[in-house]
């Protein structure tokens, strides 16, 4: 790969933004892979202004983001559109997932895959602090909930904020994006599965932090109602990809 996009979204993470986009700066230079990073953040506790002070001694360091907190998927879909890498991928501004876990994605990448994200529910994969048990439960309800309604029962874990794409594969699938809260992962991956493209998931290395941003009552009817709402959202997406499998198939008879 010639260039590597990083997306780092981030709501009030000032006390974190700068220790996380210095460590993804650091590893990509020993790597000796050529990056940009994007950081979209939302707030007004000073994460932009503090992004901002690094961007100004970086020149891979963009900044984008309101005052108002508009969703990680909104803010994740408006920095793919600047971001010019070979690969785009992004990862939690409090560094669930050590950057260092790229090396497991990287492989899969140069092996032809488009969609290669980091799951922390397959054989490998390493919890270094778990959650609450009272969201380990609701991620299981979750997760019945989701492949009822949007299928993916071959991806054990779409919540992970670890997920790299091939460029044009991101350009793609977030053109196409429309929810802005954190179901986008959903979202994204079932546009993957509906346009054909190859996803795996790779075991990684995770560690909660403690300090969720989700607002339990009303966080989670949102996050019920744009999971039911996938498939019709993207029922065009879904009406083509019945119309290619029909003339694959007349085409083998």
């Amino acid at each position: 790969m010639q260039l590597l996009s990083l997306i780092i979204p981030a709501y009030n993470e000032c006390g974190r933004i700068q220790t996380t986009i210095g460590e993804a700066l650091d590893y990509f230079r020993r790597k000796g892979l050529a990056c940009e990073i994007v950081v979209s953040a939302d707030g007004t506790d000073g994460t932009r202004e503090a992004a901002r002070n690094l961007a100004q001694q970086h020149r891979e360091i963009k900044v984008i983001g309101q005052p108002e907190r508009r969703g990680k998927g909104r803010g994740i879909r408006e920095a793919v559109q600047l971001a010019s890498g070979d690969v785009i991928g992004f990862v939690d501004a409090d560094n669930k997932t050590p950057i260092s876990e790229f090396d497991k994605i990287e492989e899969f990448l140069r092996a032809g895959h488009d969609v290669v994200i980091g799951s922390r529910g397959i054989s490998g994969s390493r919890i270094e602090r778990a959650q609450p048990l009272y969201r380990r439960l609701g991620s299981r309800g979750f997760a019945v909930l989701m492949h009822a309604c949007v299928g993916l029962h071959q991806i054990v874990d779409t919540q992970c904020g670890f997920k790299f794409f091939r460029g044009h594969v991101a350009r793609e699938l977030f053109r196409l994006q429309q929810i802005d809260g954190y179901m986008f992962d959903v979202e994204i991956l079932y546009l993957a599965q509906q346009l054909g493209y190859r996803v795996v998931e790779v075991p990684v290395r995770w560690r909660d932090d403690g300090d969720s941003r989700l607002e339990l009552l009303s966080g989670n009817l949102r996050n019920f109602c744009d999971v039911v709402s996938i498939r019709w959202r993207h029922r065009a997406v879904a009406a083509a990809r019945l119309d290619e499998d029909g003339v694959r198939e007349t085409s083998q008879l």
